[in-house]
């Protein structure tokens, strides 16, 4: 009998990753190609050969379906990708249309912060659990809320942006069109953005190479941790703020695990004594200290396993 299994495909705003994983969660096969700036249709065809490739690789299985997470908005229900932010020009992109005539398959299109929260869930920090909640910082702030191993839906399908909860409402303008969200305050762009114009930045300065406008995130935390008085206070107010939108989270949804990621979460352990110590503060109403805060499992795997668990899940 032919092995089942299923195709993951990781959408991002420079790489395409597709995946093979059978009904045990094992990862047979993956391949990836660069798609930034591909339009939508030389896209579509790209994402069509990685997966021919992939099934070409496994001796004649049987494919249960493809599931698709791509970077965001996407409309599940619709099964368009309409995101010209980091995917310039996929305007009402009918991708499982077309995934769905050119394999014969279902198809299943989420949100890349859903399918990474139903990796760590599946087969990551989150095996075994019963609500998760994921929480990613890296370019941005994204988050996803799992039970029961569904993946936890607003208002006609919409997905919940708690990367946009407000935290300070006299900090930064975002592009969501409010002040001091959570993701202005926090994501690696606004930590750079603080250190550009942080006084007494001079240090950070000679680690982008002279160059102000190539400060990094990554620099303010290597700074931070050898010292450097202005890393550290800005990393410090990062902290507070991560902290103040993690309680907000847990207050909101009491998940059983609370997982971490993104490139930002690299450097967590500037992060985690803060919000230890917040948590810390008794609370009749919300048992914070029974929530489990974990890093991530998966990485670089997370958003194709949980692509796939997306067909999986209706067969295991």
């Amino acid at each position: 009998m032919n092995q089942q299994i299923a195709i993951g495909v990781d959408l991002g705003g420079t790489l395409v990753r597709v995946g093979a994983f059978d009904t045990d969660g094992q990862l047979l096969f993956q391949n990836e190609a660069k798609i930034a700036s591909i339009k939508p249709e030389s896209g579509i065809r790209l994402i069509e050969q990685l997966i021919h490739e992939t099934l070409a690789s496994i001796n004649l299985p049987s494919l249960l379906g493809i599931g698709i997470g791509s970077t965001g908005p996407v409309d599940p229900l619709r099964g368009t990708i309409n995101n010209p932010y980091t995917l310039a020009g996929w305007n009402n992109v009918p991708i499982v249309e077309r995934l769905n005539k050119a394999f014969d398959t279902p198809v299943r299109l989420e949100n890349d912060a859903d399918t990474v929260a139903l990796g760590e869930y599946w087969q990551g920090a989150g095996r075994g659990s019963k609500r998760l909640y994921a929480v990613t910082v890296g370019t941005g702030v994204g988050t996803a809320f799992i039970v029961d191993g569904k993946i936890y839906r607003g208002l006609d399908g919409s997905h919940p942006e708690g990367g946009h909860q407000l935290i300070d409402p006299n900090g930064p303008e975002c592009y969501c069109g409010h002040r001091g969200c959570w993701e202005s305050l926090i994501s690696g762009p606004a930590i750079s953005s603080r250190a550009r114009s942080a006084p007494n930045n001079d240090h950070l300065i000679d680690l982008a190479l002279g160059d102000p406008s190539r400060i990094e995130a990554r620099f303010v935390a290597e700074a931070a941790r050898a010292g450097d008085a202005t890393a550290v206070a800005i990393m410090q107010q990062a902290a507070h703020d991560f902290s103040f939108g993690i309680i907000n989270v847990i207050s909101f949804f009491v998940p059983d695990v609370l997982v971490l990621s993104g490139g930002v979460m690299k450097s967590a352990d500037l992060f985690l004594p803060t919000l230890e110590e917040t948590l810390k503060t008794p609370n009749p109403m919300v048992p914070f200290e029974r929530v489990r805060i974990l890093p991530a499992q998966l990485g670089y795997y997370a958003g194709l396993c949980g692509s796939a668990y997306t067909i999986l899940s209706e067969n295991l």
